[in-house]
């Protein structure tokens, strides 16, 4: 029987394993032909059937890059808005998910309802109600209303009570006890035993702010203000001939930053979102 399981198996797993990486070259091969593009030539690009070996044209369509569009300056606004919005989220949700996992108070199960309705709230019906609001504030076409809007989100707030409401309360008794405040315990005892949570949260909310492009193509009409995706945009829009070359410069440099992001806090990823359902 052990014998026949086992001749049973290897044929699944070596399917498995072909599947796997048939899926992985699809998913994989866009990622590739644009990195081999963006060292290619126009016509080089166009060129049936496609080039797969990278060319020497990249430094040339970087040139040509920096002289159609400000690229460092649009990935300079993109870090100091992801960048804010990150921290915000992963304070202000820590906090109110703090508060909804440890504290008993009235309404409690009906606002944290309302939060979760949030998130099934599509983003397009919300931009005529926060433009109306942006208009009256006095902040279109500037860097407020890319951030404020994203100091807190729903997801956030729901990601990090599941995951507080499995930290040991005896803790919090003990730091109380000790002559902690609630923002004492919060900063001292909960919040750097939850970093694996908080950076999974901070990788998930800059990627989305990295590649957000409807409300700041809606908010920002300033050049000098757009961020790296509305200035990618921009490149695609001019007149005369698309720019293929420096385009997809363009897309390679913006993915640097989160591919070393991902790189360096992958770990935390599958470690703060499942995290809290490995309890006892």
């Amino acid at each position: 029987m052990k014998g026949t399981r086992r001749t049973t198996s290897e044929p699944v797993k070596l399917l498995a394993y072909v599947f796997l990486g048939v899926g992985a070259l699809v998913t994989l091969y866009p990622f590739y032909w644009m990195i081999t593009a963006s060292t290619l030539t126009e016509s080089e690009i166009f060129r049936s059937p496609p080039r797969l070996l990278a060319g020497s044209h990249f430094l040339p369509n970087l040139d040509a890059l920096s002289q159609a569009a400000p690229f460092l300056r649009a990935m300079l606004n993109s870090i100091l808005v992801a960048g804010v919005t990150t921290v915000s989220t992963v304070l202000l949700s820590a906090l109110a998910g703090y508060a909804f996992a440890k504290f008993a108070f009235r309404g409690r199960r009906l606002l944290f309802a309302v939060v979760l309705g949030t998130l099934m709230l599509p983003t397009e019906i919300m931009i005529v109600p926060l433009f109306i609001i942006m208009l009256q504030l006095g902040w279109v076409d500037n860097f407020a209303a890319l951030i404020v809007p994203y100091l807190v989100t729903a997801f956030g707030v729901f990601l990090m009570r599941q995951q507080m409401m499995g930290f040991p309360n005896d803790l919090l008794d003990a730091a109380r006890i000790d002559g902690n405040g609630e923002l004492g315990v919060f900063f001292r005892v909960v919040l750097p035993n939850m970093k694996a949570a908080c950076a999974a949260l901070g990788i998930v909310t800059f990627m989305s702010q990295w590649g957000n492009f409807l409300w700041p193509l809606v908010v920002i009409s300033t050049p000098e203000r757009f961020t790296y995706p509305l200035m990618l945009a921009s490149l695609v829009r001019q007149g005369g001939a698309v720019p293929y070359g420096p385009v997809m410069v363009a897309a390679v440099v913006g993915l640097v930053p989160l591919i070393l992001l991902f790189f360096f806090f992958q770990r935390f990823i599958v470690s703060g979102v499942f995290g809290g359902s490995l309890k006892e």
